[in-house]
């Protein structure tokens, strides 16, 4: 199995090295491996989705529908 960097890894998403390392170390990337001090990445391996944030509906509030 072929292994990329955070570096090589961002360029192909289009993401910042930073944004790979936060991802691998919080568990988001598939078969990342932190391993003498740098994250291995598959090959292959899909962008994680963004997690969407913001208000939660109040519950029992009229939503305007």
């Amino acid at each position: 199995m072929n292994y990329l960097t955070t570096d090589e890894v961002s360029k192909l998403w289009n993401v910042s090295s930073r944004r790979v390392t936060t991802l691998c170390n919080s568990g988001r990337v598939d078969g990342a491996e932190f391993k003498g001090g740098i994250w291995l990445i598959p090959s292959g391996t899909s962008k994680p989705e963004v997690k969407k944030r913001g208000r939660k509906p109040q519950k029992g509030a009229d939503n305007g529908n």
